[in-house]
């Protein structure tokens, strides 16, 4: 498996081990949970985003065909 090396700030390196703490958890496992959160949030928005697109210019896209 691949890795990779992240910088944090003092302040963020002590919030991520403090959240992972509260959880019960390693910070590797939290900060990579939180990564495909992130990547998987994206992809959900830009999916939504695109079927919005899609039924708002339905009927344009039919008068076009």
């Amino acid at each position: 498996m691949a890795g990779l090396n992240l910088r944090f700030t003092d302040e963020e390196l002590d919030a991520l081990r403090d959240r992972a703490a509260a959880e019960g958890r390693s910070m590797q496992a939290f900060a990579h949970d939180a990564v495909i959160a992130a990547i998987n949030e994206h992809s959900r928005l830009f999916n939504e985003a695109a079927d919005h697109v899609l039924k708002a210019s339905a009927e344009l896209n039919r008068r076009l065909a």
